[in-house]
């Protein structure tokens, strides 16, 4: 272990998970400033303790930094230029049927503190849509992480793939960093897939922005909410006044 991983390890000793699950954001602006090879890579594989069903451990990560990172970046520039639909999802990002109203309220909500972050107007497409274009830039991050799944995978990998991100989120912001984990790089899956050379078999469901946050940037103040995950059982206690929404 280097001397930034062991440092990083060491700073972080005495946080609790609590503290960290609840100072933790989605970072969209990120300092010129570059993150080490090692403690990226040491971040990845501690996050690889996270459970799995049957221990199958069904993912697989790419990292991409430096000049590959200016590689990605030109060429997705190129790619949404060309191809800004995407590719067809499947399986597709949204119900058939459409989201439950609670799932709509919640996205709408969502982009009211987003956009009045950036102070971006609703009525502003324009606007709208260059700030939609930094997602795949990811958000000037200088590292990303790639998250990869075999094809034939079902439901219950796809949850161990999501414990295994959280456990990532959680590991990067004990170490002082900053993530925005991305489904936007689904739409672009397989020419992203073929630029890391990965094999075939896996598809790319999502990328991970990871840097130094940019303190000051009011995009990086904001709080999304939480509502009660208790909310409607009647054998739960109320939460207490002004917890929910958080």
């Amino acid at each position: 272990m280097d001397d930034a991983v062991s440092a990083a390890a060491a700073g972080s000793a005495a946080t609790s998970v609590s503290a960290v699950v609840d100072r933790r954001r989605s970072i969209r602006a990120f300092l010129d400033a570059p993150v080490e090879r090692a403690l990226v890579e040491d971040l990845v594989r501690r996050a690889a303790r996270a459970p799995s069903g049957s221990n199958v451990q069904p993912w697989a990560v790419r990292i991409v930094d430096g000049e590959r990172m200016a590689a990605l970046r030109a060429m997705m520039r190129g790619l949404r230029a060309a191809q800004p639909g995407g590719e067809p999802l499947d399986p597709p990002y949204q119900p058939p049927g459409g989201p439950p109203p609670d799932w709509t309220r919640r996205r709408v909500r969502n982009g009211e503190i987003l956009y009045g972050a950036l102070g971006i107007d609703r009525t502003d497409a324009a606007a709208r849509a260059a700030w939609n274009e930094e997602n795949f830039q990811f958000f000037g991050a200088p590292v990303g992480v790639f998250l990869l799944m075999p094809r034939e995978a079902v439901a219950w990998q796809w949850m161990d793939l999501g414990i295994y991100l959280q456990t990532l989120l959680l590991l990067i912001e004990e170490a002082g960093l900053g993530s925005c984990p991305q489904a936007d790089w689904a739409m672009h899956g397989e020419a992203v897939a073929r630029f890391l050379g990965v094999d075939p078999a896996l598809r790319l469901p999502v990328g991970v922005a990871l840097g130094h946050p940019d303190r000051d940037a009011p995009v990086n103040r904001i709080r999304t909410e939480r509502d009660d995950p208790l909310a409607g059982d009647p054998t739960a206690s109320p939460p207490p006044p002004g917890a929910f929404p958080c």
